[in-house]
């Protein structure tokens, strides 16, 4: 019988004060955290988000048994690949906009409840997505995703949040054009029409559940294709899926595998959980239980 490791007691907090919510809250966040009986270490507000991969390299190489990481998308998958294969368990306090990583692994969106699900959680081994040799938690895309999260200006995502995002993402529709994808399984080579494509480790994109055939213990990653050429395919697929509708999988198509080859004409940026940091061609795989997270029980 396998007994489950408790969640550590010890950790090392690191927030992203320039997430939508993390300068607000890091106070909160540290009375709240020793209030529930956890011993913070040490606790960082990162105003410079240069330091946040600093940071975390320091923590777990000092030791810590958990580093407790607030902030967004961006900020959770550019710090997880500091505990990939290193005996640190990684649990996050969402305070970004979308928050797609926290809404695929079940943990509440708002403080307390995070908090809780770290007091009362479990750990659970989880895969990761990788794009060639970068790690990442949740989504990477293609498409409209990279012109939005490129180009948004930080006071309008900070101060409207999910709002803020639709409104600069229907500024960026009018600017874009579909391109040709190619998917390279290595036995089977196949060129379509796309206007977005989701590389997922994870079921949320955007903070709306996209790929629901995806899972962070699946040994297994997803690239999934709006298709067609007309800009109406994604603003319809996007709403399908918000709402569920039955038709919501009809406008797709997917690619399942440990490891795919991806290339796009013209070439495309790819967004890494809401960072612009890869072009095609890239490689889209899985590391398989590659860190352990603090989940709700």
């Amino acid at each position: 019988m396998i007994v489950e490791k408790p969640v550590p007691r010890q950790a090392v907090l690191v927030v992203n004060a320039q997430s939508r919510r993390g300068r607000a809250l890091f106070r909160q966040a540290v009375e709240k955290l020793r209030a529930a009986g956890i011993e913070l270490i040490a606790a960082h507000a990162i105003r410079n988000p240069d330091l946040l991969i600093p940071t975390m390299k320091e923590a777990v190489r000092n030791g810590a048994p958990m580093v407790i990481v607030g902030g967004g998308d961006g900020s959770l998958s550019c710090t997880v690949d500091e505990v990939v294969d290193r005996d640190c368990v990684f649990a996050l306090l969402p305070l970004g906009t979308a928050n797609s990583f926290a809404r695929t692994l079940g943990i509440p969106l708002d403080l307390d409840g995070a908090i809780d699900a770290i007091r009362n959680g479990r750990r659970r081994r989880i895969d990761l997505g990788m794009i060639d040799d970068d790690y990442f938690a949740n989504c990477a895309a293609m498409g409209l995703s990279p012109m939005i999260g490129e180009g948004i200006p930080p006071k309008l995502k900070r101060y409207f949040g999910r709002v803020g995002y639709l409104a600069w993402a229907l500024y960026c529709l009018i600017r874009f054009r579909p391109f040709r994808l190619t998917v390279d399984d290595g036995h089977e080579k196949k060129t379509i029409w796309a206007t977005e494509v989701r590389i997922a480790n994870g079921s949320h994109h955007g903070g709306v559940e996209l790929v629901e055939k995806a899972d962070v213990d699946s040994g297994e990653i997803v690239v999934q294709a709006v298709t067609g050429r007309s800009s109406l395919r994604l603003i319809w697929d996007w709403s399908a899926k918000y709402w569920k509708l039955p038709a919501r999988h009809a406008m797709v198509e997917e690619f399942h595998g440990r490891r795919l080859l991806v290339d796009a004409r013209p070439r495309q940026r790819i967004s890494i959980d809401g960072e612009v940091l890869a072009r095609t061609p890239a490689v889209a795989a899985v590391a398989e239980r590659a860190i352990e997270v603090v989940v709700p029980a």
